[in-house]
């Protein structure tokens, strides 16, 4: 199984600190980050796309690429780019750049998204959301497997027969399609052949098998390979599971009770995110240990060939950051991947 970490680099109020960072310092924690993921073996980094104040993450591609350049191993990846709202050439011609600076380590990992802000601030139809989505993945597919495109669609002019270049160094870029948990889209990614991100980041992550098994189904139908899949979740490691709680919680439920102040939900409680932390619940926040237990048993439950953390769901100190980081690759890592390397 590959291990990796994923963020929007928020930017929010650290507990007991008094505030937020300034975004250069944002972004220079986030490098160096990401160089330690790349020194302790850690397989992907991704970064999401968001157009909001707490995120400073509306440029995936160009944070990846400085990643890149202080990096050598760890592969690089969206996560994700809002394909509905972004132009396939751009996107394709960003990522085969990236592709070409972190010599061959580029990913995209593309998605409806899970916030609307970049619709109308780049001029689409929030009515028109699922159509754009699927429309320019059509393209993003194509431009994967040409490099002289002749397309025409609904939502974007038509390309007559032009190139588009720089190709990537690799025969062709992964994509990864990410679901948060919609029946249809599971299938659908199936048929194509993609392999699927699979966000849980709230309930039983029991109830999301029947996703796994439409995806899979819909490749089997369709005459595909069985798809990979990738389970991203949020969480965060500290020494004792004590630690990792207390650290977790303040950072946690800023974010959430913003995001629920805009969506009608009610605060974040201390036993609510108790109960998410046990081993049938969704978040991945404990000790090493109790870790290492969780991803082994949603394995049984999915049999997945990726886990992606997000430790970084509200701001933490930075040290400690590093120190989760540190603990799933030196801790974490080598025991999911020796129990796993016969299955």
């Amino acid at each position: 199984m590959e291990l990796g970490l994923y963020t929007f680099v928020e930017n929010t109020q650290i507990a007991g600190n008094g505030g937020s960072r300034t975004p250069a310092d944002r972004v220079k924690d986030l490098t160096e980050e990401i160089e330690l993921a790349d020194q302790v073996g850690l397989d992907v980094f991704g970064i999401g796309e968001h157009h909001r104040e707490e995120y400073i993450s509306s440029a995936p591609p160009v944070l990846l690429a400085a990643a890149a350049a202080r990096t050598s191993a760890i592969r690089l990846t969206s996560a994700v780019i809002v394909l509905g709202s972004d132009d396939p050439v751009r996107v394709h011609q960003q990522f085969s750049t990236l592709d070409l600076i972190s010599n061959g380590r580029a990913e995209i990992m593309v998605g409806r998204g899970s916030f609307i802000e970049s619709f109308p601030l780049f001029g689409y139809d929030l009515n028109d959301y699922d159509e754009l989505f699927a429309e320019k993945l059509e393209l993003l597919l194509a431009l994967r497997k040409n490099t002289s495109i002749t397309w025409e669609g609904k939502h974007r002019p038509s390309i007559q027969n032009r190139p588009v270049y720089p190709r990537p160094k690799q025969n062709t870029i992964p994509i990864w399609v990410a679901v948060g948990g919609t029946p249809e889209s599971a299938y659908r990614i199936g048929t194509l052949g993609l392999p699927m991100a699979l966000g849980i980041i709230g309930g039983y992550p029991a109830r999301f098998k029947s996703l796994v098994d439409l995806h899979r189904k819909g490749a089997k139908d369709h005459g595909q390979p069985k798809p990979m899949l990738s389970i991203n979740s949020h969480g965060f490691i500290a020494d004792t599971s004590q630690e990792a709680e207390d650290i977790a919680y303040p950072a946690f439920k800023y974010v959430m009770d913003k995001i629920g102040r805009e969506r009608g939900w009610a605060p974040m409680t201390r036993e609510q995110f108790k109960a998410s932390l046990e081993l049938e619940g969704a978040d991945f926040v404990g000790s090493p240990q109790q870790i290492i237990d969780k991803i082994l048993y949603q394995h049984e439950l999915f049999g997945h060939d990726r886990f992606l953390m997000q430790m970084s769901v509200g701001s933490v100190p930075h040290k400690k950051m590093l120190r989760s980081i540190e603990l799933f690759a030196t801790e974490v890592a080598p025991v999911i991947k020796r129990e796993l390397v016969n299955i």
